[in-house]
């Protein structure tokens, strides 16, 4: 094997790069899970992920990843046979709806074009048909990554509330959480999806249930099969700490400093960043004259931008050039987008001078791979960095 210099850019949305703070908190010595050492590491992540979700309420932490976890929420608030409605938003809401088919449920899914967020006016219209409210739950994606399309979650309350149904809210915040800014409580989810692999700057391996009081109600009704993902016999664990089956110790350890990290960073700052990174990337994808996925500006993410390549050019031929010339990994497109899309992850632990390589890595390989485009795309970027940093410089002074 040949040594490449320098280091490998890993900018697809996810598993993204994991800091060497929590790479050294990881490669601690693993613990006795049983013990005052281990329970005290319980607390603190339990108790950190509540103030992550923006809740007061139990978050789970699962050993299992973020499809765990969408099976979790499933099995754990409904009961055989229940109706769910579901939007589609992108290729992990279809994979979303094709699991809550497994497991018994009987899903309506609203088509959409993967170019947009979840249709609030069409979910509240599908509410206001259901008069003997046979839908359980409302399940959409809040940042759909194979499109980098978010979804307003507060409209989708709001339109479940207009038709004054009782369906629970649950919501899929893998791709967003600790990136987006996102409001367990104040936006009324019942049952939000997580996992530790994007913006929580962990490896894959943790799934998360942040769960509401009225979630909990439910799942004392709930007739699902489930064993492993049964909330009440962790719940009553965690209130002491551990947990009912062996926890993934080493990557509690990651999640306790990922928590510090990002407290230290400050939530507000942490979210924009990402805001930051997201526009200066959006105004490199112009500056290219190539067009962005997402259709709604007000539907922009803040984790990822999907690049939509001019016809006749194939994406995972130019990411395979990327790869082999700059050493960089971009998102490939999913099922439908497979060759059309090619996705830039700008999230996590990441910061403008990462940014800015990333892009010149970008602007290099649309010129060796022959895809038209216009120069300038980094300089644009670039341009918007330097104001945002000049603004914050101005902010402190004032201070």
């Amino acid at each position: 094997m040949t040594h490449r210099a320098g280091r490998h850019f890993l900018q697809i949305p996810g598993p993204t790069n994991v800091p060497d703070r929590v790479l050294r908190a990881i490669d601690r010595p693993t613990i006795d899970h049983r013990g005052p050492e281990f329970q005290a590491i319980g607390f603190a992540v339990l108790e950190g992920m509540k103030r992550v979700f923006q809740t007061k309420n139990p978050v789970i932490i699962y050993a299992g990843s973020g499809t765990g976890a969408w099976e979790a929420a499933l099995v754990n608030a409904l009961n055989p046979g229940d109706k769910v409605l579901m939007s589609e938003t992108g290729h992990f809401s279809t994979l979303w709806s094709k699991l809550a088919k497994k497991v018994g449920l009987e899903v309506d899914v609203l088509p959409g074009d993967w170019r947009r967020g979840a249709d609030h006016e069409a979910i509240e219209r599908r509410l206001l048909e259901d008069k003997s409210h046979a839908i359980k739950a409302v399940c959409v994606v809040h940042n759909e990554t194979s499109t980098g399309v978010t979804t307003r979650i507060p409209l989708i309350r709001r339109a479940i509330d207009n038709a004054k149904h009782p369906a629970l809210l649950m919501v899929d915040t893998i791709s967003s959480l600790a990136s987006i800014d996102y409001k367990h409580d104040e936006w009324g989810v019942d049952v939000t999806v997580g996992g530790s692999q994007k913006g929580l700057m962990l490896p894959p391996g943790l799934g998360f249930n942040a769960v509401s009081e009225k979630a909990l109600a439910a799942h004392k009704q709930s007739k699902m099969p489930r064993a492993y993902w049964d909330w009440s016999e962790i719940l009553a664990s965690n209130a002491t700490g551990f947990w009912p089956s062996t926890p993934a110790t080493n990557l509690l350890y990651g999640l306790e400093v990922a928590i510090q990290m990002l407290e230290e960073e400050g939530y507000a700052a942490v979210f924009a960043r990402h805001d930051r990174h997201a526009e200066a990337t959006r105004r490199a994808v112009r500056a290219w004259g190539l067009e962005i996925l997402c259709a709604v500006p007000e539907e922009y993410s803040s984790a990822l931008t999907a690049v939509m390549m001019p016809p006749g050019h194939d994406a995972d031929r130019f990411r395979k050039i990327v790869l082999e010339q700059f050493d960089m990994s971009l998102g490939t497109g999913l099922t439908k987008l497979s060759g059309k899309i090619f996705r830039i992850g700008h999230l996590g632990d990441f910061n403008d001078l990462t940014l800015a390589g990333t892009l010149a890595g970008v602007e290099m390989g649309l010129a060796v791979a022959g895809v038209p485009h216009r120069k300038g795309g980094v300089d644009a970027a670039m341009e918007h960095l330097a104001a945002e940093a000049t603004r914050r410089s101005s902010v402190r002074a004032a201070a």
